[in-house]
């Protein structure tokens, strides 16, 4: 049960081989169990999850079922769900409970999906390794001294661990790719705009992005499936016609050309995890598919554009902190601001700080254009070197971060390092760029490796197909950490 695809519960729900109260209490019980020791979860209700699970059962019964209901799916908690507590894995939210649901969780209730519980994740999701969040450390279930990335790391460890068949996550350089790259799952971040952001907690407006994350590519199409689409309360949503994500997965991969951007083969890649990207990419060649070199020249400067604008932007966005939303009260604006002005200092973690005070220090006058401005430039160039390769090629393939897997606390005194994690994923989310990792063997300590894809805008579909038909070939991604007890 617990190593099933979506489709396969899918099947045994319509054909009542479980109901979905039974499949919610399996997975409630293996979260009271192995919670602990992996701490992916912040909060789980049961009374809760049961309540959706019996009303996906009626569903079922009435002939009104999709094929996500009645399955258990994990939501990151910076997504609002009306009822739970919603931390964003911050102390200053930690006693608010939110009095509606977000545009991704609406959907996920229209289509009968059960909440089995909020995910951890870095502080506002600003970290790279899931060791910023108030609720402590996410650990890795391959190896539990070593970190699940971030910030999206509580979902991926839930997936991995088979706590949950399947989670959401978000993404604003890299957050759905990296920790998927590094537990071992597959997590995709679709083009900007598809999936609404209303009612999901903001970092950085312009690059945030929700998307899914799940053990194989067909599981990733059937949550796209439900969680992209017009939002019109999202100002940065896109209306276009509804597409099935699943409908290009079995076609063959012959012809298809994928772009190698030299840069990303270059110094910076360890070894191990370079042997692994290869030996997947030659899997790909014997599958039909042809690999060019391309050149994304602007792309060493990701990292630093990124941290100039994400912090600058995470920065306004809390500078606007809306007291009712998020749990305070305050009996007038400025009571409001000086709780704010409180919370600056009491209320955040350290690396949210750091990035507040390099988002103000960038916005503030004399640097605005000398920094802001000048990598808002720079952000439209890599932009056009994706355009540019995309000419070449129908896809682009890497890896997903640099290395496997490091261990807690190794990275958390030098942020530079940390920042580098996600050097190969933020110039696609630069560029609103859908990318996703799936997982493609081990390296170092037996530690999981992910092959990043980079598809253009709205190829989603084409992506999976390269994934999926990938993922039939080889067995990596059916692959379970062995402490798990399945």
């Amino acid at each position: 049960m617990f190593n099933a695809s979506l489709k396969q519960l899918s099947i045994q729900l319509a054909d009542k081989k479980v109901s979905s109260v039974e499949l919610t209490k399996e997975y409630l019980q293996r979260i009271k169990t192995l919670n602990a020791e992996y701490n992916a979860f912040i909060t789980v209700n049961e009374e809760l999850s049961l309540a959706q699970a019996q009303l996906a059962d009626q569903m079922i019964a009435s002939g009104q079922a999709g094929t996500l209901t009645g399955i258990p799916i994990a939501q990151k908690d910076i997504f609002c769900a009306k009822d739970w507590l919603t931390t964003c894995g911050s102390k200053m939210l930690s006693n608010f409970v939110s009095p509606y649901d977000a545009g991704v969780i609406e959907r996920f209730n229209q289509a009968g999906a059960v909440n089995i519980g909020k995910t951890n994740m870095d502080e506002f999701a600003m970290g790279s390794s899931n060791e910023t969040s108030f609720y402590g450390p996410v650990r890795n279930p391959w190896d539990v001294a070593a970190v699940p990335g971030g910030s999206s790391g509580g979902s991926a460890s839930a997936v991995a661990a088979r706590l949950a068949p399947a989670a959401t996550g978000t993404d604003t350089g890299g957050s759905i790719r990296q920790p998927a790259a590094l537990c071992g799952i597959s997590g995709i971040k679709p083009t900007y705009g598809l999936v609404s952001r209303y009612g999901m907690i903001a970092f950085a407006s312009s690059l945030d992005q929700g998307g899914p994350m799940a053990k194989s590519a067909e599981d990733l199409a059937l949550m796209l499936n439900v969680m992209t689409g017009f939002d019109a309360r999202d100002s940065t949503s896109l209306q276009r016609d509804e597409e099935d994500y699943a409908r290009d997965l079995e076609k063959p991969l012959l012809g298809l050309r994928i772009g190698l951007p030299k840069e990303y083969f270059a110094k910076g890649m360890s070894p191990d995890v370079e042997r692994a990207v290869e030996q997947a990419l030659n899997e790909y060649r014997q599958l039909g598919a042809e690999t060019v070199e391309v050149s994304l020249p602007n792309s060493s400067l990701s990292i630093p554009v990124y941290y100039v604008l994400a912090p600058a932007e995470a920065s306004s966005n809390l500078s606007r902190f809306d007291g009712v939303r998020y749990g305070y009260r305050a009996k007038s604006y400025g009571d409001l601001n000086d709780m704010y002005r409180k919370s600056r200092t009491q209320g955040f973690g350290a690396e949210v700080k750091r990035r507040i005070l390099i988002g103000t220090y960038v916005l503030s006058h004399g640097y605005y254009d000398a920094y802001y401005i000048k990598a808002q430039k720079v952000r439209r160039l890599i932009a056009q070197d994706f355009a540019d390769a995309f000419k070449q090629c129908d896809i682009m393939m890497g890896p997903t971060s640099p290395t496997v897997a490091f261990d807690i606390g190794e990275k958390s005194s030098d942020p530079i390092q940390m920042y580098l994690s996600d050097i190969y994923t933020s110039a696609a989310s630069l560029a609103g760029l859908p990318g996703m990792s799936i997982p493609v063997g081990f390296g170092d300590k037996n530690r999981p490796v992910g092959l990043h894809i980079i598809g253009n805008y709205f190829t989603e579909a084409k992506m999976l197909n390269a994934a999926h038909q990938y993922q039939q070939a080889t067995d990596w991604h059916q692959q379970a950490p062995g402490n798990i007890g399945i």
